[in-house]
């Protein structure tokens, strides 16, 4: 028997919403394809419901990721791109795009989220390395951690 609690929709955290964004911007590095058809896929194969936040995000990065990865690697001090971990370089992409584009969160949560799911889904050696790039990047930009 249904109740009202198993049919009503949980909603995400914010945090899980950046999760969810995570695999969809991590799954187009080995994907052609574009980004509704990786949530169509999900959907259909998961049975998985994209918050409208982690859609933001995914077809934000998308949208401007040449100035994403173009911040990125004016901040890498000593690295080159092509040389961070996928999942390194997706968690920046995402942190990058919430700092430039996404008005209503502080510079400062971005990096701190980024820093935990580094922690979550990469090494802590990773999340300070995420760290030193998104603390560069928000000086560059004139912005307060």
């Amino acid at each position: 028997m249904e109740t009202a609690e198993n049919t009503e929709k949980k909603s995400l955290s914010r945090r899980e919403e950046r999760q969810q964004a995570l695999t969809f911007v991590f799954e187009r590095l080995f994907r052609d394809d574009s980004a509704e058809e990786v949530f169509e896929d999900a959907t259909e194969a998961r049975d998985e419901e994209i918050s409208g936040y982690a859609r933001k995000v995914v077809t934000g990065v998308e949208e401007h990721l040449t100035e994403i990865d173009t911040l990125i690697e004016e901040n890498l001090k000593g690295w080159k791109k092509n040389r961070i971990a996928k999942m390194s370089l997706t968690i920046l992409r995402i942190a990058v795009y919430e700092m430039c584009y996404v008005d209503n969160i502080p510079v400062s949560v971005s990096i701190n989220e980024a820093v935990e799911l580094a922690k979550c889904y990469a090494t802590d050696k990773e999340a300070a390395f995420i760290n030193g790039v998104l603390g560069s990047i928000a000086k560059q930009r004139g912005e307060k951690r």
